[in-house]
């Protein structure tokens, strides 16, 4: 698949979805799990679909009557939280090519990661749920950065609810009006838009914090 129809998908994706659904029927589930767990759990493919995906699995479960929007949220839910722990395990694994005298895996590049998530971590791996590509990597980073697991777990299962339940629901909710069925590609990007937000205020805010701190050095 190339760029063109990746991108096309994305902007259409609900016509694509409504269209297997019509042709494979209940396999959609399948379809929408594997998408999902795909986007999540492989560091390799971050270009996958994901909110505009479980916006537009929400806006066909409210318009096919075959499907049932609570079973498809669990799904999705299952889904995204496998996810997130396959690539924590995956970066886990990948931890121990960080070396040294690495030209490319430098081990400090590791030590500063893994003290990232000390300080940011559980936040860090709820926003990323939101945010479109960062949502593919962080998981992968908090294993390589040997986040406890515990820790990692909780705020995976808090950040996969409210990830596919508010985007699966407002897709529910909002699918049937007019203007979302007829301009689906622009709410699609609008979608995008409001995703990477919390990431652009978290680093406007730790540069406020770092303009401050240098004031008052000064």
């Amino acid at each position: 698949m190339g760029f063109r129809e990746i991108i096309d998908f994305i902007l259409h994706i609900n016509k694509h979805l409504d269209g297997f659904f019509q042709e494979y029927g209940l396999w959609v589930y399948a379809l929408l799990f594997l998408i999902v767990f795909c986007e999540t759990g492989l560091v390799v493919t971050p270009f996958l679909p994901g909110d505009s995906l479980l916006f537009a699995a929400g806006a066909l479960a409210q318009s096919q009557s075959g499907l049932n929007v609570w079973y498809l949220m669990g799904l999705l839910i299952v889904a995204a939280i496998l996810g997130d722990t396959v690539n924590y395990r995956i970066g886990s694994q990948a931890s121990r090519f960080f070396k040294p005298g690495s030209r490319f895996l430098k081990q400090e590049y590791l030590d500063q990661t893994h003290e990232f998530y000390e300080k940011y971590g559980p936040k860090t791996i709820v926003i990323a749920r939101f945010v479109p590509i960062v949502r593919t990597f962080a998981p992968f980073v908090a294993g390589t950065a040997k986040m406890d697991y515990g820790t990692f777990l909780k705020y995976n299962i808090i950040g996969g609810i409210l990830w596919v339940f508010s985007l699966t629901f407002a897709g529910y909710l909002l699918g049937s009006v007019a203007f979302v069925k007829e301009n689906f590609g622009i709410v699609s990007i609008c979608i995008i838009i409001l995703s990477v937000l919390p990431i652009v205020y978290e680093v406007w805010k730790s540069k406020q914090k770092k303009r401050k701190s240098v004031q008052t050095a000064d």
